[in-house]
């Protein structure tokens, strides 16, 4: 269940990512209380989840999830570049991540 609760904190960072960036410095309303509420989830479902997992995996695992889902949130929708060293590059992360993942966790 823990895991679980990383994986949705890192879904939420990518949430809050994009929405810093559709805030324009915290200028637009909606995308500045989206960014608000997307932050407080992901750090308090990633807070929750540290009580049973080892610190260094799964915050390694929430950056992970939140760098690729915006990386690739940007190439999709917000007209970012895409080039075949970034996708080759975010598959390295996510490969990372699922190595931690699988590296187990000591509780």
């Amino acid at each position: 269940m823990a895991w679980l609760l990383v994986i949705v904190a890192g879904f939420l960072e990518t949430g809050f990512a994009v929405c810093l960036k559709l805030s324009h410095g915290f200028t637009r309303l909606w995308p500045t209380i989206a960014f608000a509420c997307f932050a407080l989830g992901s750090f308090g479902l990633l807070t929750l989840s540290l009580r049973k997992l080892d610190i260094g995996p799964a915050y390694a695992v929430w950056t992970g999830i939140g760098a690729a889902g915006t990386a690739v949130y940007g190439m999709i929708f917000l007209g970012d570049l895409v080039s075949v060293l970034k996708i080759v590059s975010i598959t390295l992360v996510i490969v990372g991540v699922i190595g931690l993942q699988l590296s187990g966790s000591s509780h």
